[in-house]
């Protein structure tokens, strides 16, 4: 007989990536085994997830909105109604097992599995572990863990330590250098910065960016300069006039690997996946964690590297000031650059979609 598998959460790229790479193992490893994922309607994994080709289904939940008190009138209506939904999907689909990744409709769908007596897997991605998940530990069969120190959320006998799942051919720049430079337009005899604030972009890293392009080309230094979606249409506006042949500025890197094969020194956000990939990737790493989000995750996901030497650490408010002097400064410093790269690679966890799937089949059985 077949396994059954919910998969629950999303929300972000972040939650959604590692979900399909589970979901992709699962398959490797059980060709026939029956998968539905289960979402927040008019979230990013209602597209994404039947893009990657499964089945999903949505629950009507959001998350309790800091910023605006009146949109949250709806949510213990719509807490009380997802979890009736969630009745309904784990009593017509029979999972033998749920797994969550974090996100709006993990929450409702893992607390009725335990109330419905079936089996539950939580995937934890980040050092810092918030209160939902934190409240379902205590029943979970396991708890699949990216960083040390788990067990002040968890009970320590269910934490297993497997690294995040990874986009695997994001990461494999092996070999891909000149194709990256020629891919991008830029010298292979020249040191290159690669910026990245994910798909949607990040603000602060815009904004020094914009602050400092003038000592990048002084320098003679190239960038590869992912803006986002949200801020390349005004960013185009404010760089007239200071086109540069070292200068590239794409909304989003379709080639990722060539991205990171091209890269000298990486300046990024510190969310739990791409922290991942660039374990695997081994380039020194400058980080400024995103300060909205929840619990201040993305610093203490930082912090993890920045005590193994593995990255350098730029606060969000002073980054502005001097991460693009940081940045000029590490290119010239081969030292600390080898000692990062040494250092970040030691943390690698490469297979980790294929030993949580392996989990996840084991409680099932």
């Amino acid at each position: 007989m077949e396994k059954r598998v919910i998969i629950s959460g999303g929300g972000t790229g972040g939650h959604i990536f590692p979900a399909v790479a589970i979901a992709n193992a699962l398959k490797k490893i059980s060709p026939n085994i029956e998968i539905l994922f289960v979402g927040a309607n008019g979230r990013m994994e209602m597209e994404k997830v039947p893009a990657a080709g499964y089945k999903i289904t949505g629950l009507d939940i959001q998350g309790f909105q800091r910023k605006s008190l009146l949109k949250n009138i709806l949510l213990p209506y719509k807490m009380v109604m997802s979890l009736i939904r969630s009745r309904s999907i784990i009593k017509e689909f029979k999972p033998d097992i749920a797994v969550g990744v974090g996100g709006y409709a993990s929450g409702p769908l893992l607390y009725t599995a335990s109330l419905m007596k079936i089996p539950y897997l939580i995937q934890e991605q980040n050092s810092y572990a918030g209160i939902t998940n934190k409240k379902l530990g205590k029943h979970a069969a396991k708890i699949c863990v990216a960083f040390q120190g788990m067990e002040q959320f968890f009970p320590k006998e269910k934490i297993l330590i497997t690294g995040n799942p990874i986009r695997k051919d994001t990461v494999e720049i092996e070999g891909k250098r000149a194709a990256a430079f020629e891919f991008f337009g830029l010298s292979p005899h020249k040191k290159t910065i690669l910026i990245t604030g994910g798909s949607l972009g990040a603000g602060t890293l815009n904004k020094c960016m914009l602050a400092g392009i003038d000592k990048i080309v002084a320098e003679d230094v190239q960038l590869i300069w992912q803006t986002g979606k949200y801020y390349h249409e005004s960013l185009t506006q404010q760089l007239i006039g200071k086109e540069h042949i070292n200068i590239k500025v794409p909304e989003f890197l379709q080639k990722m690997d060539f991205a990171y094969a091209a890269a000298d020194v990486i300046i990024s956000r510190a969310g739990a996946g791409t922290i991942a990939e660039l374990y695997v990737v081994k380039k020194p790493v400058i980080l400024v964690p995103s300060p909205n989000v929840a619990e201040d995750h993305q610093t203490k996901n930082a912090m993890a590297l920045v005590k193994n030497d593995a990255a350098i650490l730029v606060r969000d408010i002073e980054a502005e000031q001097n991460l693009v002097d940081i940045a000029l400064a590490l290119l010239k410093n081969n030292e600390k650059c080898e000692k990062l790269s040494e250092n970040i690679g030691r943390m690698a966890l490469p297979d980790a979609d294929e030993v949580i799937a392996r989990e996840i089949l084991k409680i099932a059985n």
